[in-house]
């Protein structure tokens, strides 16, 4: 299978196709620190070509959830020391996805801060978790000053230079999924009349400073952006999503980023429930041949999409979810074909070791 072919993204050796999606598991302890819990729950799935940790705030303001954890203070890169050492023990390569998450929070996450923060004073719709992990509306953001945006992206400076410190072997920019950076790209969400609305070139000004000033600590070839064309999630939306990201893609190419990393919008519920959309467009085929470097593919793909996929040259890697969150030893029993353990979608955000390190692996010879 190709699959389970070794593959090279910029100075990151993967041993396999099969990339461990990021996924948010809500279970940072007290400060946003990983503990050594989430050491081995990477540590257990470090067989996978390539770990793409859960997204992390660069900042306090950055964080959307309880539970969530950063990358901005001494604790947490202490905390990520620990999950890079267990998986780089075990023979893997771990990314840490670099986070914020904009309208998509509550102030009640970072009271100190105040009110989250958009392109555009413009809510989103349905519901946000405060701090006590009940649901409640969400407020209207504060429109972020251009006089802000030096500090904001000197939080991303900084959050990459902590991930380095922490042992990471690279970093992914989080700009899909309806947080911060999508937001600035869309013009659902983004109503600017300044350098950083209106036109294409505008909109995708900050993903483009954003990603000079991570390139800028990590170098390009260990740096890797996520994108969601087409997605809704987080109350998103375009009115010309193939000329916006077309234009954005063609930005990217000049960059020789390690990777770019395409979401399906057959997924674009990004894990609120096992639905699977149909008649939408492919990201695959609309955008991934535009991209000069490799492209990393996400969204609804199991064993058989996957090596389609790479087959036809719409990939050069596939991350998986779902099913990496229940079968830790997800590579392997994809060489085997083997049955899939099944997932437990209660126990995806929050709690303890109960549906996060407890899924079994297969027993061979």
């Amino acid at each position: 299978m190709k699959l389970l072919t070794a593959e090279q993204f910029g100075d990151i050796a993967l041993k396999n196709r099969v990339v461990m999606a990021p996924l948010t598991r809500m279970r940072a302890g007290p400060g946003d620190v990983p503990g050594a819990l989430a050491a081995q729950y990477y540590a257990q799935r470090a067989s996978s070509g390539l770990i793409i940790t859960e997204a992390s705030q660069i900042s306090p303001l950055a964080k959307g959830y309880p539970g969530t954890p950063g990358i901005y203070s001494d604790a947490q890169v202490e905390g990520w020391k620990g999950v890079t050492q267990a998986v780089h023990a075990q023979g893997g390569r771990i990314v840490l996805q670099l986070w914020h998450v904009g309208r998509i929070s509550h102030s009640s996450l970072h009271q100190e801060e105040g009110l989250p923060v958009a392109p555009s004073a413009i809510a989103p719709s349905g519901k946000v978790y405060r701090a006590d992990w009940q649901l409640a509306d969400y407020e209207v953001p504060h429109a972020i000053e251009i006089s802000e945006i030096p500090a904001l992206i000197q939080d991303y400076r900084h959050a990459a230079e902590q991930a380095k410190k922490a042992g990471f072997d690279g970093v992914e920019v989080h700009a899909a999924n309806g947080y911060l950076l999508d937001q600035f790209l869309q013009d659902g969400s983004n109503h600017r009349d300044d350098a950083y609305g209106g036109s294409f070139e505008n909109r995708t000004r900050l993903t483009l400073e954003v990603l000079d000033a991570v390139i800028g600590v990590w170098g390009s070839a260990r740096v890797g952006l996520r994108l969601s064309p087409y997605g809704s999630f987080n109350d998103m939306s375009d009115q010309d999503p193939i000329g916006l990201f077309s234009h954005l893609i063609a930005k990217l190419n000049p960059l020789k980023l390690a990777y770019l990393h395409l979401i399906e919008p057959r997924a674009t519920m990004a894990g609120g429930n096992d639905r699977v959309a149909v008649n939408v467009p492919s990201t695959a085929a609309l955008f991934g041949k535009l991209f000069a470097g490799k492209v990393l593919m996400a969204g609804g793909y199991d064993r058989e999409l996957a090596e389609a996929a790479l087959q036809a040259g719409d990939a050069d890697a596939v991350a998986f979810g779902r099913l990496f969150i229940s079968n830790p030893d997800l590579p392997q029993r994809f060489e085997l074909n083997a049955a899939l353990n099944a997932y437990d979608r209660s126990s995806f955000y929050g709690g303890d070791a109960k549906g996060y390190t407890d899924y079994p692996v297969m027993n061979v010879g």
